[in-house]
């Protein structure tokens, strides 16, 4: 289970390179080194295409920082601190999602005036809370054609019981003989 939500907001030409090496690597500028090392393995990192306004996918990190100076990216910075990366969701550039209609409602934009809300990615590495992630999580599953038609995971329950599976069969709430807790026996 992810520990942080991270958004990564990334110029057009970085965020290509990072989609072009299959979001398996993702540096940060020298001034981020403790927000780096605060990365973990399961950690999610949503990438924000700052040029666009758009998010385009997430990708799950899958080491624990390190340093690499190997230029990657555009300009003279190197983003010498790093993790690796896994692809988790990847849009395609048409199904990218508009920030101009998700972003008003993830409360990590609320002390920002509804019209200047695109200052608040100024800074390219922001740490989302798990209610924000979700939403836009849930709007990339709900618009990618790999997420579109997958069943459902039904897990357990508040109550410990058991929920519906993929096909809608009634497992909720039965005992092991098949009855709904509760009911006498026939």
């Amino acid at each position: 289970m992810a520990k942080n939500y991270w958004m990564v907001a990334q110029r057009l030409e970085d965020f290509e390179v990072t989609r072009d090496l299959g979001f398996t690597v993702h540096g940060l500028k020298e001034r981020q080194r403790r927000r780096a090392q605060q990365m973990e393995p399961n950690d999610n990192m949503l990438f924000y295409v700052s040029g666009v306004r758009k998010w385009a996918a997430i990708a799950v990190v899958t080491s624990k920082y390190y340093e690499d100076a190997t230029p990657i990216w555009s300009g003279e910075e190197t983003y010498p601190h790093r993790v690796k990366l896994r692809p988790h969701i990847v849009m395609e550039e048409a199904s990218y999602i508009d920030a101009l209609l998700l972003a008003p409602r993830l409360d990590y934009l609320k002390r920002w005036p509804p019209d200047r809300w695109p200052l608040a990615f100024t800074d390219t590495l922001h740490l989302l809370s798990q209610k924000d992630f979700r939403l836009i999580e849930g709007e990339m599953k709900r618009l990618h054609p790999d997420w579109k038609n997958r069943p459902r995971r039904r897990g357990r329950n508040r109550r410990g019981r058991l929920g519906q599976n993929a096909a809608g069969n009634g497992t909720r709430g039965q005992n092991s003989e098949g009855r709904q807790d509760g009911t006498a026996p026939k």
